[in-house]
């Protein structure tokens, strides 16, 4: 929109002198006052029509008023400021007051050679409105222009009456007081600006907008002390004008646009600033006006962007200023209209959601269990957990992040102790991609970044002012980060402040902790500690399967792995060198259910024994559940025979039975026994039965464990074996033809030169394999036998007789074939074995004789009783207890 047309009819004239009353009337133009420039000059503009509007300057004419005070220019070494000439000042403010903002009505009388335009202003829409030259001449503030008067005009010597009428009240320059009050002490610069921003303690201070640079700077005088200062509104960034090599400057989107709106409402206009802070020398603050906050506005209306280096200073809270960008966000306004959000293409009900925590993956990821069963794995959004700082010299494959990162281990302690097992609202913030690797970053996939909160705690800030992880710093157009990225900065500048965890000056805390998972020295070591304490806390650290697990000793500091005592669980899934071993059925099922009950929780054990493996066997309680009871009764696991000797047996039975009755998972395929036959087995197992078979017993093993062949079916076997050699005598087989693999049946040459049946236990290389000899027992390369038991029944015929059954191999006693004396009798009475107590009421006449035979073999004080009974003291720091 035009201003209006420009006045040529009287403009020939040179000088208000020349205009005569019977010339035509002047054109009448109006406009809104933008800036009041002196006392008698302003800068008029028009309404704004699809962008800013256009703008021209009016001299009051006939009129002169003092000049403001100018700075030296920059670039002009020789140039000085001048200062305010006396009553400019009151002129200006007085004609801003008036003014600003206000719509005026002019005529142009005269255009002066160099295109300054001057006439006659009004307040209001047409002449009838206040003549502004007359009242600042009325308040003598102004001095009327003399020069060039050859005429009469009506207008002229009004304004020299109102002079004269100014004069004989003594009004302004008119009086008595002198002028140098009106004077400014006008300060361009301050000493130290971070002194005077805190010296005002934040309180607003009293100041007029002088100019806009762009919509989120300003040129602010700040009263009464007259200091002329840069303001930058905290928190927010507006486009700006790009200054060119060749000096000329190039607005960003929208630059235009944002300073007229910041001009429209803030230029001259009395306002209050908060002094917040300082950056380069430059004030951050934020600009309060009668009609509201103009750092909130500008975003609402999509002329700024949140910035995060300066929205912590930000004093009425930062999520004001990002509330309102999001608004300009979702309505895709003006530098927003391209916007798309990150989670823009999820549903609702993925983007908000309440779910269970299963696990903590690190101090920033975690898996959660969704209200449909589904299990899903979600990273803190905007936080990087601890990382190994510069060089790195322990060997990456030993590397142990959750202990050897320095407060990883409390990160995760942390997450663990807040949120394992309980419900936490997630809102997702954005998805990031995955990321091939490069030399420098490894590959990651992509990931879902969340915020998670829980009685109103938003995790992630919980965990960075503890000073337990830090605040990723994003570029500023960069959108995908936390929706609560303020409050997490905020939260690192305080543990920063205070010193807290990755900030402490300090020593970083080290965590030494053993694992003997599978060390069977360490583990026997460990092991009567283990047993003397009793009920022992822990904490679940991985769980491989239903029954095993690794386990965290906090007072031990170490790791072990743990098998659940009394149960029998279906094995899991397993990588063997001959492919992958599918698991038993349910295995998975079990291995889940464990996960959800004991997973990273807090639990206490009872360690009873361990295998060759170094794995210890015991019990595992949480919140006063068995777990081994709790497999059973979820039909996912089935008794076990060693659990006979334990105080959890009847527990276990209990169980059981109800769960073979659902027939379900493990127990899907049982059937219940008659109860004739039932009543049957129990009066049989009353008593003893003895089955004496004849044997040839052909490898015995270190553990006592025993290999026999059947001397009734060994005629067969030995037809077999002659048939098989002289196969391989008539066809010898050539070097080089069969590749062994671990659980091959072949044929092996023993030690005696003949071929035997074997089976492939280990491959160490092509020249040197470890086989089991099936028919005989024998194993290459093992250790030494007990020389009592090998000189008396290896390669002799003996009597066997079946007691009970175990996973692997049966129990049995053995007598020799001649005389009928029990080995094992035999073996006690020598004080060469302890006697395994068993509580099976047919077993205790045995027992009993085995045990009478060990008091004897104790008092004689033979082999192992040489020393006493080792085995109890009367102070429980000697040996084992009872």
């Amino acid at each position: 929109l035009r201003l209006g047309t420009m006045a040529t009819a009287a403009a020939a004239a040179a000088t208000p002198s020349q205009t005569q009353s019977a010339a035509p009337a002047l054109p009448l133009q109006r406009g809104i006052v933008k800036l009041v420039l002196s006392g008698s000059a302003i800068i008029v503009r028009g309404q704004p029509r699809g962008g800013p509007p256009p703008e021209r300057q009016i001299n009051l004419s006939n009129i002169r008023s003092g000049a403001l005070a100018r700075r030296a220019a920059p670039n002009q070494p020789e140039a000085k400021e001048t200062p305010d000439e006396p009553w400019a000042w009151p002129a200006r403010e007085f004609l801003r007051k008036k003014l600003i903002g206000k719509e005026v009505c002019f005529t142009v009388e005269y255009k002066t050679p160099q295109g300054r335009e001057y006439g006659m202003v009004y307040l209001g829409k047409d002449t009838t409105g206040e003549n502004i030259a007359e009242s600042l001449l009325t308040e003598g503030l102004v001095s009327v222009r003399r020069e060039g008067i050859r005429g009469t005009n009506p207008e002229q010597a009004r304004l020299c009456e109102l002079e004269e009428q100014a004069k004989a009240a003594k009004k302004g320059m008119w009086g008595e007081g002198g002028s140098s009050h009106t004077i400014r002490d006008l300060k361009y610069t301050i000493e130290n600006p971070r002194h005077f921003v805190d010296s005002n303690h934040q309180k607003p201070v009293n100041a007029v907008i002088e100019h806009v640079r762009d919509g989120s700077v300003v040129r602010a005088l700040l009263l009464p002390d007259y200091y002329l200062v840069t303001v930058m509104l905290s928190g927010i960034k507006c486009p700006t004008f790009k200054r060119e090599t060749d000096g000329t400057e190039t607005p960003e989107p929208f630059a235009a646009e944002s300073k007229f709106f910041t001009e429209s409402r803030l230029l001259q206009r009395d306002v209050q600033i908060i002094l917040e802070s300082v950056q380069n020398q430059v004030i951050l603050g934020t600009i309060l006006h009668p009609n509201g906050n103009i750092t909130e506005l500008l975003l609402r209306e999509g002329f700024a962007r949140c910035v995060d280096w300066s929205i912590a200073v930000y004093t009425q809270g930062p999520e004001k200023l990002r509330a309102s960008e999001r608004s300009a966000k979702e309505r895709k306004i003006r530098i927003w209209k391209d916007y798309v959000a990150p989670t823009a293409n999820m549903d609702q009900k993925d983007k908000h959601f309440v779910a269970k925590v299963m696990q903590i993956m690190n101090a920033d990821a975690m898996v959660v269990k969704l209200n449909s069963g589904e299990q899903k794995t979600i990273h803190l959004s905007s936080i990087r957990p601890p990382r190994l700082e510069g060089e790195v010299n322990q060997d990456r494959r030993k590397l142990r992040p959750l202990y050897d990162i320095p407060y990883m281990f409390e990160a995760r302690e942390f997450l663990r102790k807040k949120l394992i097992g309980k419900k936490v609202n997630v809102t997702v913030d954005y998805i990031r991609q995955a990321t091939p690797s490069t030399n420098v970053t490894p590959a990651f996939p992509e990931r879902t970044c969340c915020t998670v909160t829980i009685g109103g705690i938003n995790i992630a800030e919980a965990l960075v002012s503890k000073g337990l992880a830090t605040v990723i710093r994003y570029r500023q157009d960069d959108d995908q980060r936390s929706s609560h990225y303020d409050e997490l900065l905020a939260a690192e500048a305080r543990a920063i402040k205070n010193a807290k965890g990755l900030h402490s000056k300090k020593e970083v805390p080290i965590h030494r902790v053993a694992d003997i998972s599978g060390d069977t020295q360490k583990a026997k070591q460990f092991l009567p500690f283990l047993q003397r304490a009793g009920r022992s806390e822990a904490v679940v650290e991985y769980v491989f399967s239903g029954s095993r697990l690794k386990l965290y000793m906090p007072k031990e500091t170490c790791l072990i792995t743990f098998l659940l005592a009394g149960i029998e669980c279906p094995r899991g899934s397993r990588n063997t060198p001959t492919g992958v071993q599918e698991g038993e059925p349910f295995s998975e099922d079990a291995t889940q259910f464990t996960k959800e009950l004991v997973l990273q929780r807090e639990v206490e054990v009872e360690v009873e024994s361990m295998d060759k493996a170094g794995n210890f066997i015991g019990w595992l309680h949480i919140d006063g559940i068995n777990l081994s009871v709790a497999l059973v009764e979820n039909s996912l696991s089935k008794v076990h025979f060693t659990a006979e000797r334990s105080s959890y047996y009847k527990a276990l039975l209990s169980v059981e039975e109800p769960a073979k009755l659902k027939r379900e998972k493990v127990w899907s395929n049982y059937e219940e026994q008659p109860a004739e036959e039932a009543v049957l087995q129990v009066a049989e197992e009353k008593e003893r039965t003895t089955n004496y078979k004849p044997v040839f017993v052909t490898e015995i093993t270190d553990d006592l464990h025993f290999y026999v062949q059947d001397v009734e079916t060994g005629t067969q076997l030995e037809k077999l074996m002659e048939s098989m050699r002289s196969e391989i005598a008539a066809h010898p087989p050539m070097e080089g033809s069969y590749t062994p693999r671990r659980g091959d049946y072949c044929i092996a040459k023993f030690i005696d030169g003949e071929w035997y049946r074997a089976r492939v236990e280990k491959v160490e290389s092509p020249a040197k394999v470890h086989v089991f000899y099936i028919d005989y027992g024998n194993e290459d390369a093992k250790a030494d036998v007990i020389d009592s038991v090998v000189r008396d029944i290896q390669n002799t015929q003996c009597l066997l007789n079946v007691e009970f059954g175990g996973p692997s191999c049966s129990f049995v006693t053995l007598q020799f074939a001649d005389s009928k004396d029990d080995v094992g009798l035999g073996l006690v009475k020598e004080g060469l074995v302890m006697v395994d107590v068993r509580k099976e009421k047919h077993l205790q006449k045995v027992i009993t004789e085995y045990l009478n035979a060990q008091e004897a073999a104790k008092s004689a004080r033979l082999n192992l009783w040489r020393y006493g009974d080792f085995r109890a003291d009367d102070a429980d720091e000697f040996g084992y207890r009872r």
